[in-house]
Order: structure tokens, then C-alpha cells, then sequence
């Protein structure tokens, strides 16, 4: 059986969670490839919002089984608070959930490091959420990193103390007013570490190789979007995980060739949070309709989100380095009601026009070429079928479908599951 996998194509935001949630009743198994607790994924059904950061977004089907890969890093702290939730919902999670013993751990310092990073940049920040992503990842890839599978062991705490302390010197290398208290921090670490080691750790690439081989279904949910990836995103305002396609083979030692389906996943208009260039980007009513219309705000930190038209070069790109099968539009619900709507077709770009994404696309090097669409005024919340929907949505969609030469198979006209056209 090949691996599918679903993952956003702008920066992070577009609605995986949702969708997720909705293709999990046709998998046996769902999984998480990479990223951390910086991400937010946003389920809604029966009246309520649920919000997951680690664990994978098919936990609330029970017939599913849910798996935290070896690309992610897992916040204890913030896991913990994820399960007490689920707990207070009766979800009874440690039949269904489990952990790559190959995951690495953010620590209370790597948190602290991560603050005294972005502090110091000052103006040139960022825009980390401050989640302890950046200084896990560089433990990971500098061989310093405490894995779930340490946890095992008697010694694990030795080699907690040996990074701590190593942190706490580079906090101090960096100068800066980090105030903090790190005997209560671990003492909350530790009692989550606790929580974490009842739950069953695994073998992940192994489990993954034999539910393949026993012709079991697997959906590999990705977290953040295509132009955060540390490789291919807009760097260095990226995050500090493979976030495409290639980075589920990583994440859960897949092989590149029990790939199926990729489901790349894009909101109807384009919204990123923090720091980085957006071609895009709207500072006027249009854009702020957006967001009010859209609550943009980040799932995790409350942020806004900038908002901006639909950059169809962007999403080309991302749709070529992720091998993308099928497309899925997120909030096209929003948009009912603008006149006119516009899509970022190519660029201005050093006194050319250009049609692919550039190495650099600061608002100095890059100018958006837009073409206009008729808008739509129907409320789209409450339809069900393709048929109903507007002639000029219709007429937005197929011109993407033909541009991008991939069909879209869902439209998602509202937060809720039920909310979901299918094409």
C-alpha cells in the first residue's frame, strides 16, 4: 500500500486539520511527519473547536490509529495539555496514539534559546513562535538531542542536565534580558515527561514498513506549508523542518516509492503570519475584510495573519517540488461578497516579467502581475453540491485547474467537516 500525504502549499494556515479530519474515516492510519507544537491544526464538528499542536488530527476518529513520526519534535509541556484536553472529551487515547521512539524533545531551554535568539536579532527577527522549533532541530542536526527513546533509559536525566547546562552558557553568550526560572520550569517538564513515557513508544519506521505490507491505508499529515520549508521556503523566515513532500520520507522512513497521492492543500486568497516577503500582501479594506471574514488569527499564538490575493506563481512552485496529485481550496466562503478578485499570475522582476518563483522575492526585487475575476455575492456556508455553486467561482476554479494542470477535488465553504464539497 502506498502513503499519501496531505500538506499545505503556501505559509502554513491553509486548513490541513479540517481536512485531515475528513479523510481519516479512509485511512487505518494517520501521521504526523515533522514539525512541532508551532503548528495548529483546527478541527469544528458538532458545534465545537478543537485545537491539536502535535497529535495527529484523525484522534478523534476511533477506529484510527494516530502516530507522531520521527521528524517531529515533541514539547512534553504542551503535549501533556493536548491530552488533558482530549481527556476531558472522553477521547480515549492510549489505545490509538503512538510515538516514534526517534522523535527528539524540546527541553525548557530549548524554549529559553529560542527567545534569546529572536530577542537578539532585534529588528532583523524572525517572527519564531518561540516554541523551542529552531534550537531542537539544530540539537538534532548538531548530534546533542534527547529522543523519545532516551526516555527509556536510567541515565536520560544525566543527559537532559549535560544540555541544559549547555544551553544556559549559550544564553548567556547572547546578552540579552531573558528573565526565567528554571528549577519550576522542569519541575512542570518533568511531570509531563511522566505523562509521555505511559504512552507507547514504537519503532516508527518499522511500524510503518509492516502495516504497508499488510496492506493497511496511511495518511501522512504535514504541519506548517511548502514556502516555510527550511529548504524551499522563503528563507531565512522559514521554520526549521522539511514542511514538503520529501520530508515525509524523512520524517517516517518512508521510501520515496510507496509515495501515492500528495493532497496539496491552499486557502482561495493567501495569508502568512510573522515576519518574510508577501508579494501579495493587502494593506487596504480588501485585505482587512479578509482577515475579519476569515478570523485570521494563528491557532497556536493568536497572532494575525497578514492576508493578500491568491499568488498563483507560489502555488505553482510549491505544486512542482511537492509532486502534488490533487488540490484542495480552503475558505472559498470568504471571498463571497468582493466585487472583483484578483490573482497574482507572474512578476515584475528585475525589469522582466517572470512567471516562476525567484531566489529573492523582497517587495523591492518583485511586483506582482495580477489578472481580475468576477466576484461572487453568495453566502456559500450552507451548500452541499458541486452543482450550487456560483457560476463565477466555478469560473475561478477551473481557470487554477487549468493553469496549474491538477484538478481540485474539494472546496471547503466552512470551518465545519460538514462544510466540504467534494468535485
Amino acid at each position: 500500500m502506498a502513503v499519501d500525504l496531505l500538506l499545505g502549499l503556501q505559509w502554513g494556515d491553509e486548513g490541513k486539520g479540517k481536512i485531515v479530519d475528513v479523510l481519516t474515516s479512509k485511512y487505518n492510519i494517520i501521521a504526523r511527519f515533522q514539525g512541532g507544537p508551532n503548528a495548529g491544526h483546527t478541527l469544528v464538528f458538532n458545534g465545537k473547536k478543537h485545537v491539536l499542536h502535535t497529535i495527529p488530527s484523525g484522534i478523534f476518529h476511533d477506529e484510527a490509529t494516530n502516530l507522531v513520526g520521527n521528524g517531529v519534535v515533541i514539547d512534553p509541556v504542551i503535549f501533556k495539555k493536548e491530552l488533558d484536553k482530549l481527556e476531558e472529551q472522553d477521547v480515549d487515547y492510549r489505545k490509538s496514539l503512538l510515538i516514534s521512539r526517534k522523535a527528539h524533545i524540546i527541553l525548557p531551554t530549548h524554549r529559553l534559546l529560542d527567545a534569546a535568539s529572536e530577542t537578539a536579532k532585534g529588528k532583523a527577527k524572525i517572527g519564531s513562535t518561540l516554541k523551542g522549533i529552531g534550537p531542537t532541530y539544530m540539537d538534532k542536526t548538531g548530534r546533542n538531542g534527547l529522543r523519545v527513546g532516551d526516555l527509556e533509559l536510567d541515565t536520560w536525566k544525566d543527559k537532559y542536565r549535560s544540555l541544559a547546562d549547555k544551553h544556559e552558557s549559550m544564553i548567556d553568550f547572547y546578552n540579552v534580558d531573558i528573565q526565567y526560572n528554571l528549577k519550576e520550569l522542569e519541575t512542570e517538564f518533568f511531570e509531563a515527561v511522566k505523562v509521555l513515557k505511559s504512552l507507547k513508544f514504537i519503532d516508527s519506521e518499522e511500524y510503518i514498513y509492516q502495516a504497508q505490507k499488510s496492506g493497511q491505508s496511511i495518511l501522512a499529515e504535514g504541519a506548517q506549508g511548502s514556502l516555510l520549508d527550511i529548504d524551499f521556503g522563503t528563507y531565512p523566515f522559514v521554520t526549521s523542518s522539511n514542511t514538503t513532500a520529501a520530508g515525509a520520507c524523512t520524517g517516517l522512513g518512508v521510501a520515496p516509492n510507496k509515495i501515492g497521492e500528495v493532497f496539496g492543500i491552499f486557502k482561495a486568497y493567501t495569508t502568512r503570519v510573522g515576519s518574510g516577503p508577501f508579494p501579495t500582501e493587502l494593506f487596504d479594506v480588501d485585505g482587512e475584510t479578509m482577515a475579519k471574514v476569515g478570523h485570521e488569527f494563528g491557532a497556536t499564538t493568536g497572532r494575525p495573519r497578514r492576508c493578500g490575493w491568491l499568488d498563483l506563481v507560489a502555488l505553482k512552485y510549491a505544486c512542482q517540488v511537492n509532486g502534488v496529485t490533487q488540490l484542495m481550496m480552503m475558505k472559498a466562503d470568504v471571498l463571497s461578497g468582493f466585487k472583483t478578485l484578483k490573482v497574482a499570475t507572474g512578476y515584475k522582476y528585475k525589469g522582466e516579467t517572470i512567471t516562476h518563483l525567484p531566489y529573492n522575492i523582497e517587495p523591492e526585487n518583485v511586483e506582482p502581475i495580477y489578472s481580475d475575476f468576477k466576484g461572487w455575492s453568495e453566502d456559500l456556508t450552507e451548500m452541499s453540491e458541486a452543482s450550487t455553486l456560483p457560476s463565477e467561482l466555478n469560473d475561478y476554479i477551473n481557470f487554477l485547474e487549468k493553469e496549474l494542470e491538477i484538478p481540485i477535488t474539494i472546496v471547503s465553504v466552512g470551518p465545519d467537516r460538514k462544510q466540504t464539497i467534494f468535485r
